[in-house]
């Protein structure tokens, strides 16, 4: 009942937000951090010591933001700079509690990464040559970060508050209902007869479902549990099965209108409105897919893998049914930002009220109440989890912010980067995906994200790109991480669920996404891709280059033919893809 209460409570809140009009930050931001410490810290699984040491670290969270939020406006007249010890000791509170959050939620990484970036924000002096810094007072440190918007209170938060909430609440609504059975359901009407349908089916599937959940894990383990056994029932072999879930999942956090928090936060920290990262993103989505989808033919040949039965397909009746239930609250949300002109989150808004609705009725045409209440249930425990998560991830992420802003090693950081490339753009690129692919390794992708892209991102622009393509190149190589090994989080999760060697799903998931390792580069090389709201023409006709290079990439990584006819189908696809940049 505690959890049903809390969960009640943290979704009112984040709802009436969009409606209450205007709230000062330092009020909406540190009763998000107080409404999300119950599920970090009181209703996670842990033994004795961690449920004490929970309650400890809950009650002094909770009661440090609620005391920055009771005293705004007078904190608001100190422009950063902490008075008196209980102050101090509110500050020292809330930062010990994001790093215990986060550490709880995702492990050691992240929080270490930002115990690192205080520690030189307090000591960064003692240290010689160009990377120290001339200090900062204790009481301003420790203000910025803790009592201004310039840390954990900063913009990424206030993205966290009033879109990100909005947005998981959404997909939580709409995944306790019907909605992943009509994701099912329209994929296997359309490609469960195709050559290699099963997977191709996990393709599509995937992408609907990932685009509202914005996790590469949630998909594999949500669309996974159907698609897997349907592969493997149908002789797929088991690293092929599991590294197209992998593959197609991952793809879910690029696919819009959703794109995951990391959409809405390239909002924040680009100025771009979101429609138009939107119409930026939705082409190299579908080349990534369209890569996937040329790779599961290439297999299919080799292993003469066919389609789902029929009477493993959905009818007609049935799909018609289901798909409404997504299919609704999409239209809705779809004509709440673009017809009628309201803002994303407030176009969510009643796209929940719709999905809610929904929740009331089932496809078999039968009204139960009782299972209506349970996914109600359902539905507020899984959004209050999911927003608590990525609360603790965004606010611990913003402590590196606040302290790359307040020391300036952000600045040394991209000259660091210019320099080691010798002022060139491509060693550049590859310096930020290299430094993507290991910081990915370790913490969620949308955390790799904007710790990259605040030091990498300013060297990009100053050599040349503009910043949505900049921010959407890092983006794409911070999602390396879900495939590529050593630590490869989709790919885990799927040899788990179907019993296979993780590094055999591993190398055939990065044949099968190779897209994701070449398409962010073509954003640069070709910027016309990433076009389509101000050139529609060459962004179609950079699609269609594009798409053929990845083809023939595809084909020779996976094709069944002569190794020297793979190689000349590897070279021509690069050059096809990188040609006119090589000539340049």
């Amino acid at each position: 009942m505690a959890m049903i209460a809390s969960a009640a409570c943290l979704v009112a809140f984040h709802l009436g937000l969009i409606f209450w009009g205007l709230v000062p930050n330092l009020v909406s931001r540190p009763l998000h951090l107080a409404l999300a410490l119950p599920w970090i810290f009181l209703f996670a699984d842990g033994g004795r010591f961690a449920r004490l040491s929970g309650i400890a670290f809950c009650a002094l969270g909770i009661a440090a933001s609620a005391w920055i939020a009771w005293n705004q406006s007078a904190l608001g007249d100190q422009y950063g700079f902490l008075e008196g010890n209980l102050q101090i000791g509110v500050a020292v509170v809330l930062l010990v509690v994001v790093l215990e959050a986060a550490r709880r939620a995702i492990s050691w990484p992240l929080p270490l990464v930002a115990l690192l970036a205080l520690l030189y924000g307090l000591f960064g002096q003692y240290i010689p040559g160009e990377f120290g810094h001339s200090g900062t007072p204790l009481a301003s440190f420790l203000g910025t970060l803790t009592i201004a918007e310039g840390g954990i209170w900063g913009s990424l938060a206030g993205v966290s508050v009033s879109v990100v909430a909005i947005f998981v609440i959404f997909g939580a609504v709409l995944n306790a209902g019907e909605a992943g059975q009509g994701f099912m359901n329209i994929a296997s009407a359309a490609a469960g007869r195709l050559k290699g349908g099963a997977a191709k089916v996990s393709v599509i599937s995937s992408a609907l479902f990932g685009s509202i959940s914005g996790s590469a894990s949630a998909n594999v383990a949500s669309t996974g549990a159907i698609t897997l056994p349907a592969m493997t029932k149908l002789g797929y072999p088991k690293r092929l099965a599991a590294a197209v879930e992998a593959v197609a999942s991952s793809g879910g956090q690029i696919m819009p209108p959703l794109m995951g928090a990391g959409a809405f936060v390239m909002v924040e920290l680009t100025g771009v409105p979101y429609t138009a990262i939107m119409a930026a993103a939705v082409l190299p989505a579908l080349l990534y897919f369209f890569a996937v989808w040329v790779g599961i033919n290439a297999y299919a040949g080799r292993h003469e893998l066919g389609g789902l039965a029929e009477e493993d397909r959905p009818g007609l009746r049935a799909v018609i049914i289901t798909s409404a239930f997504f299919a609704v609250p999409f239209a809705v949300l779809m004509w709440g930002m673009f017809g009628a002109g309201y803002t994303p989150q407030y176009a969510a808004c009643m796209a929940i009220l719709v999905g809610f609705v929904m929740l009331f009725f089932h496809a078999d045409g039968t009204f139960d109440f009782g299972r209506t209440l349970g996914r109600l249930e359902n539905a507020i425990l899984n959004a209050a989890r999911q927003v608590s998560m990525i609360a603790a991830i965004i606010l611990c992420a913003s402590i590196i912010i606040g302290v790359l802003s307040i020391t300036g090693l952000g600045v040394k950081i991209t000259s660091l980067i210019l320099s080691a490339s010798g002022g060139l753009l491509w060693p550049s690129l590859l310096l930020t995906a290299l430094a993507c692919l290991v910081l990915g390794m370790e913490v969620p992708t949308t955390a790799a994200y904007v710790i990259c892209v605040s030091v990498a991102g300013p060297a990009l622009i100053q050599l040349g790109l503009e910043p949505l393509q900049a921010h959407l190149f890092v983006f794409w190589f911070a999602l390396l991480s879900t495939i590529t090994p050593p630590v490869c989080g989709a790919v885990f999760i799927a040899a788990g669920m179907i019993g296979e060697n993780w590094l055999k799903v591993a190398l055939t998931a990065m044949s099968l996404g190779v897209g994701l390792y070449f398409i962010p580069l073509t954003m640069v090389a070709n910027p016309s891709i990433i076009a389509l709201a101000t050139d529609p023409m060459a962004a179609v006709i950079a699609l269609v280059q594009i798409g053929f290079g990845l083809g023939l990439i595809s084909y020779a990584l996976i094709g069944a033919f002569a190794p020297m006819l793979r190689v000349g189908f590897a070279v021509a696809g690069i050059l096809v893809l990188f040609g006119p940049v090589m000539i340049g």
